[in-house]
């Protein structure tokens, strides 16, 4: 069976180098330098163990990588289009993309083929490209790899959704995901688009509820994590629940779901409330450290504050959408100096820091348009996470690293200037206990 994973980011990098296993595989995508480096065995992003599972793939000539979507398509019998759909700063997702790049392979595509949709789109699309070329098949699979950890969840999937029309079809899905899971759920399409959706906005609500119980537990006496302790004991709720007090959900993934279900209620005349307030609730979360270093430091201007960890999430070095990365925006904005450290990010892209981050109002030092030739201000990035937090004011943990439990505290604390830390998932509790304020 010949597969083209078309879309070579995180989910289709992982999807293309898991299948050449057990099946050939072409991956195709019109970025030319991104297939390049996957031509030479190196992934897009860091995702533990995905360079050796590309570079075997490539020397067993199970696995290649092009632009070429005529060469990609000859004689496929399933076309998988695994595009990380880019989201806008309003987390809404450019589903135009991701279509036109689609088109540009379908043109290619043998008649009868089978295109696999696990590329995050509204649901409705598989009925939407169904009317626009009949000459194809059409399934959603959601996707549900969780970055640093994709491989195991892609390899060893619990279950897989899959949504198709054309019963004639489950034959050749059945032998596509036999060798990751024994366990097909398969539904009409867009109960499979609608799941995607509902999970993620189900696991937003979730965060989003437990971190306001926790906000109402400072101001009470009450220990948040204890009160999820007692949730999770509950078997209506289960031990497995996303309650976990915390910081907000971040990187575009939740959010988008949560935004996308709000804009279909919207354009189908259906009034909801639950759905678009969790977003609300969370933009509200997401200044929380910010307004706990404020309290507590009083005005922020010249002091230095360290962050611990600016990735999305560990074992990658995914910074967009990072809420670090906006803490960090935030705190420069406040006239803060940040020194950073993180095991994956040796410098930061300056584009990621133009000014403002959105600091709610009246919290935001800065008032009018900077002047002519202004650049922002960046983080300092430390060498190491010692170098980070000497003369610190106050640190924030905000990636859960474990070289960070692995440190000599007792050795650091004593360099900082301040001995304050705000550790939202108290990662750190044990590793901290009696040394910080």
């Amino acid at each position: 069976m010949k597969i083209v994973v078309q879309g070579l980011w995180h989910l289709g990098s992982v999807t293309a180098a898991c299948c050449a296993k057990h099946f050939s595989v072409v991956g195709l995508d019109f970025d030319e330098a991104n297939v390049a480096k996957l031509n030479s065995g190196h992934a897009p992003l860091l995702e533990p163990g995905l360079d050796d599972l590309i570079s075997a793939g490539l020397t067993a000539k199970k696995l290649s990588f092009t632009t070429d979507a005529k060469t990609a398509c000859a004689n496929a019998e399933i076309l998988w289009l695994c595009y990380d759909t880019p989201v806008n700063e309003n987390d809404e997702s450019d589903v135009a993309s991701v279509l036109n790049n689609l088109r540009r392979a379908l043109e290619f595509l043998p008649n009868g083929a089978l295109v696999l949709v696990s590329a995050q789109l509204p649901v409705g699309t598989c009925a939407k490209l169904e009317k626009e070329f009949p000459q194809f098949h059409f399934a959603s699979s959601p996707e549900n790899l969780r970055l640093g950890k994709a491989i195991d969840s892609f390899e060893k999937a619990e279950r897989v959704i899959v949504g198709i029309r054309d019963e004639t079809k489950k034959v050749l899905l059945e032998k596509l995901f036999a060798p990751f899971t024994s366990q097909i759920i398969f539904m009409r399409t867009e109960s499979a688009e609608m799941v995607k959706h509902a999970l993620n906005t189900f696991l937003a609500l979730s965060i989003t509820f437990i971190n306001e119980i926790a906000r109402l537990c400072e101001r009470v006496g009450a220990d948040a994590k204890e009160v999820s302790l007692g949730l999770k004991s509950e078997p209506r709720i289960g031990p497995k629940a996303y309650l976990g007090p915390g910081g907000p959900f971040a990187g575009g993934t939740l959010a988008r779901d949560v935004v996308t279900l709000s804009k279909l209620a919207e354009a189908n005349g259906e009034k909801i409330s639950v759905i678009p307030a969790i977003k609300q609730s969370n933009d509200l979360h997401r200044g929380w450290t910010f307004r706990r270093l404020q309290a507590r430091l009083g005005g922020l201007r010249g002091k230095k504050i360290a962050v611990l960890g600016l990735t999305y999430t560990t074992n990658t070095d995914t910074l967009r959408r990072s809420a670090a990365i906006e803490l960090c925006q935030k705190l420069l904005d406040a006239g803060a100096n940040v020194s950073a450290f993180d095991p994956a990010i040796k410098n930061l892209p300056p584009e990621l820091f133009t000014g403002s981050a959105g600091i709610p109002a009246g919290e935001n030092p800065i008032e009018s348009p900077q002047p002519a030739g202004w650049k922002p201000a960046l983080p300092v990035i430390a060498a190491d996470m010692a170098d980070a937090l000497a003369g610190a004011d106050a640190a924030v943990i905000c990636t859960e690293w474990p070289q960070f439990r692995q440190a000599d505290w007792p050795k650091i604390v004593p360099s900082m200037r301040g001995k304050f830390f705000v550790d939202a998932n108290r990662f750190l509790e044990k590793e901290l206990k009696n040394l910080a304020e």
